[in-house]
């Protein structure tokens, strides 16, 4: 946690659970990735934060915009991206929103599937396309693999469809998973990618685009590589599988953009043993899965915890406070907390910023939505 999230925390109080963001950090992520990757437009993935403070900062950043939903494409517009810095992203899309979406000016639709490419070719004739592949997602603390993309080969055949339906075949997406520390997995992903290129231009449909997705990651309980090995493996990756033809590129930062900007700040609601002999205690927060911790599901994502109790240690199972056997953060991860760690505490979960507030559920139990603020 950097000082000046820690001042608003000790000058403000602000009642818990709540996430505060330091806008400054996010401004540093977007110009650190521009420098790692000069030649590639960053389209921030909007679902990752999708705060007018931080649309508003990244649109005056130059940045474009990765949406997942109409909504969301108003919500740019209104923080002051223009159309054309919009990319409709989701492969799963309902007609009347890419006709809604066409009709605002987005002209970058994603795909995966004939049915989707039929769609946006009724509703958004004219439009760029480009069709998503499936990837291993090995590697990634959070795989996004199998409900998007599709074979290369369906790609292949999809993008040959696309000009004949009225849409111009633009290129080719991957996602290589959220949370990626494995460095190769850019160049296993544009291997293919290369292929496909090569393929479609022996039958006269020349790609012009690679969206290289996300995956840049947060650190949260371990090291990650930084920004620049990330962008020195994907530049090294292009240009060993395109020579000198190189693509336009995009990418679509999310966690990496906001991820450790924010930190929620929680109250320990109950300390319980469930026996005489239990050796952990249980840390019941007044924050859970359904409160914006939603990536502890399976405990793939792993916030580093803070707390101002000192002292030795000992291990613990940490859960949320509502009345769901589900919301339990973490059990078999190794998480210890101070023995003289006691209720009314505050907590603090780090490198929260992204995925949090909107997975946050309206209400269930009666619990308020997390709140937010942006500094």
């Amino acid at each position: 946690m950097n000082i000046k999230i820690a001042r608003f925390f000790q000058e403000r109080r602000p009642a818990t659970p709540c996430l505060v963001v330091d806008l400054d950090v996010v401004s540093e992520n977007y110009r650190t990735l521009a420098g790692a990757l000069p030649d590639s437009l960053i389209y921030y993935a909007v679902k990752a934060n999708p705060a007018p403070e931080v649309l508003s900062l990244l649109a005056g950043l130059g940045s474009s915009f990765d949406t997942a939903s109409l909504p969301e494409i108003r919500q740019v517009l209104a923080a002051g991206a223009t159309a054309d810095r919009i990319s409709f992203g989701n492969t799963i899309k309902k007609q009347s929103d890419i006709a809604a979406a066409y009709a605002l000016g987005v002209r970058l639709f994603a795909f995966d599937s004939i049915a989707e490419l039929e769609k946006i070719a009724a509703a958004a004739p004219g439009s760029k396309v480009f069709c998503r592949i499936l990837t291993s997602g090995e590697g990634a603390d959070w795989p996004l693999s199998r409900k998007f993309g599709c074979d290369p080969e369906m790609a292949r055949d999809l993008l040959l469809k696309a000009a004949s339906l009225g849409v111009e075949p633009y290129g080719v997406s991957f996602h290589v998973g959220s949370q990626q520390r494995d460095l190769t997995q850019w160049d296993a992903a544009l291997a293919t990618v290369a292929g496909l290129f090569r393929e479609l231009e022996e039958k006269g449909v020349t790609l012009r685009m690679v969206n290289l997705g996300g995956g840049f990651p947060t650190r949260y309980r371990r090291d990650v590589p930084p920004t620049e090995a990330y962008g020195e493996a994907i530049r090294d990756a292009l240009r060993a599988h395109f020579g000198n033809r190189l693509p336009a590129t995009i990418v679509e930062p999310g966690r990496g953009m906001v991820g450790n900007a924010g930190v929620i700040e929680s109250e320990v609601v109950l300390i319980s043993r469930k026996s005489a002999n239990d050796n952990r205690r249980w840390v019941y927060l007044d924050i859970g899965k359904f409160g914006g911790l939603a990536e502890t599901m399976d405990e793939a994502i792993q916030y580093p915890i803070e707390t101002d109790a000192a002292g030795p240690e000992e291990a613990v199972i940490l859960a949320g406070p509502t009345c769901d056997s589900a919301d339990v953060l973490y059990e078999k991860a190794d998480y210890h907390l101070p023995v003289d760690l006691r209720i009314g505490d505050r907590i603090r979960v780090l490198a929260a910023g992204a995925y949090t507030t909107t997975y946050a559920s309206v209400a269930f139990n009666g619990f308020e939505p997390l709140a937010a603020y942006y500094i």
